[in-house]
């Protein structure tokens, strides 16, 4: 084998392996999260993040094959290694931006979970007299003394 076949196949063993391991933590790590989110709903965490996963899967995948082809003749190892590190340094840097798109979009389906099961806000007691000092001053009529 020449050593661009053997930086392809690394090169996809390493992403597929890196792929897998980030979204099984992620799968695993996230129903806690997410069981909270939907307030106890346990089947419906586990179907959102059972989707959640599928689709994290399909991009990491659909990513990985799409960068397959290396930008450069390989003729060493070297040229290898450094192709090698190069892809998968872009595949870590897709991997950690869906990481931080799910985090965010967690948060925001928790704020509006929490928002929507909040109590509502307690009816004031009384009211307050406006406060003569801030109250801008009339206008004058020029036609009294």
């Amino acid at each position: 084998m020449n050593p661009t076949l053997y930086a392809y196949t690394a090169y996809v063993l390493i992403s597929l392996g890196l792929t897998i391991w980030v979204g099984r933590t992620l799968h695993r790590n996230g129903r806690p999260f997410l069981i909270d989110v939907f307030t106890k709903r346990e089947d419906l965490a586990d179907a959102v993040n059972h989707l959640l996963l599928v689709g994290f899967y399909l991009v990491n995948l659909g990513y990985i094959a799409f960068a397959l082809k290396l930008a450069e003749h390989v003729t060493d190892t070297t040229a290898a290694v450094e192709a090698l590190s190069t892809k998968i340094g872009l595949v870590i840097l897709v991997l950690g931006a869906m990481h931080f798109l799910n985090l965010y979009v967690f948060s925001r389906i928790r704020r509006n979970a929490a928002l929507q099961h909040a109590p509502r806000p307690v009816a004031p007691d009384e009211i307050l007299p406006p406060d003569e000092r801030l109250r801008p001053p009339l206008p004058t009529d020029p036609g009294q003394p």
